[in-house]
């Protein structure tokens, strides 16, 4: 692969550059923001968790994320353990990838390219990790073809890390849900392990500003969490 290539500039992959464009900076997503940092942390320890069941020594993994944006997964890898050579983004919008070059070890590559452009050997990773990137992605067809290029790039055995919405919002028509459904149309090959998490982040926003801690009372009820996060092994 050769580091930090340049966006192809598809139909679907210009249409989500200006998507995020129409995006401004809102203070409701800052880390500092009680309800924000309670939704890391739950997917944080979602993923420790399935890391832990697999029982996988994380500083021999190769890992590729599609979508890295600023790089904050990225250095969470890192940080339980991955090594920064072995870990691979690709991130679309420009701005988001100068902050990821800037934030990340130099030994980690990062490609500013449409994941479909990056040259991926196949069978090469261990993990694929994606966030909340197909649900940004409204062209069915791209949709597929993005799916079908990560499963190629995994080894057997390997397995796609997935969160992203399972619903729609409909106050951003820039979005559209990922339900389980299409997850498994996405992935038929695949076994996969699905749970549901997330509270509902307008409901998040307001609980929190009562208490931190509502955020866990209110997310024991399965009708109000709003992501899918799951693990799709490859056979």
């Amino acid at each position: 692969m050769s580091a930090e290539s340049k966006p192809t500039g598809s139909r679907e992959s210009q249409a989500i550059v200006e998507r995020y464009a129409r995006r401004h900076a809102d203070a409701r997503y800052s880390m500092l923001t009680p309800d924000v940092w309670m939704t890391l942390q739950e997917r944080q320890r979602a993923v420790l968790r399935r890391f832990a069941a697999q029982g996988l020594d994380v500083a021999s993994l190769r890992l590729l994320e599609v979508g890295c944006g600023e790089g904050g997964n990225l250095l969470d890898l890192i940080r339980i353990g991955f090594a920064p050579e072995r870990l691979t983004g690709i991130e679309l919008i420009e701005d988001r990838f100068n902050v990821a070059r800037e934030r990340l070890p130099r030994a980690l590559p990062l490609h500013l390219a449409d994941a479909l452009a990056v040259d991926v050997p196949g069978s090469s990773q261990d993990i694929v990790f994606v966030s909340t990137v197909f649900s940004s992605i409204l062209d069915a067809a791209t949709q597929r073809e993005l799916a079908a290029a990560m499963w190629r790039w995994l080894r057997p055995g390997g397995a796609v890390l997935w969160y992203d919405f399972a619903v729609d919002n409909p106050r951003n028509p820039d979005v559209r849900g990922v339900p389980r459904a299409r997850l498994r149309e996405l992935f038929p090959e695949g076994r996969q392990q699905v749970q549901r998490i997330t509270l509902a982040p307008p409901i998040a926003r307001r609980v929190c500003r009562w208490h931190p801690s509502l955020y866990t009372v209110f997310n024991t009820i399965p009708l109000l969490r709003t992501h899918l996060l799951a693990w799709i092994t490859k056979s």
